[in-house]
């Protein structure tokens, strides 16, 4: 969202901009040059000495116009840079989020597994053709 400040400043620059070809535009050359393609409109509208004054008013308005485009700039930035630190914030709060529910998933898994898990039996040896089955009794003599 753009601010007042910002939207401010997009407006001087434009209009400093404007201005500053009107100034480039009525200035006289030494050759002719665009000011004699309008008619010479800047010594006539200024007087005799307008060179000298257009081109101190056309150096203002440069310095100007630099100012506050470095000023734009340096607010626009600042403004960015803040929104990607707030998105880097919500994507780490996102991605921890996610390692909580993951680590929750796997302990409930690992619970359940060890409740599956059976108590460990003897091993049983193997059982050969003339061995006598010790785990079972003789039948009764009668």
């Amino acid at each position: 969202m753009l601010s007042v400040l910002t939207v401010f400043l997009y407006v001087a620059v434009v209009f400093i901009a404007l201005l500053l070809i009107c100034l480039v535009l009525i200035q006289p050359s030494k050759n002719g040059g665009t000011g004699a393609a309008f008619g010479s409109v800047g010594e006539s509208v200024f007087g005799a000495q307008a060179g000298s004054h257009l081109t101190k008013a056309t150096v203002v308005m440069t310095s100007l116009f630099f100012l506050l485009v470095l000023v734009l700039a340096t607010v626009i930035g600042r403004g960015a840079s803040a929104a990607q630190r707030d998105r880097g914030v919500e994507r780490a709060l996102e991605t921890v989020e996610k390692a909580e529910s993951s680590v929750a998933a796997v302990a409930g898994d690992a619970a359940a597994s060890l409740d599956a898990v059976k108590a460990p039996q003897a091993p049983v040896a193997p059982k050969l053709d003339g061995d006598v089955d010790l785990g079972k009794s003789a039948p009764a003599e009668k």
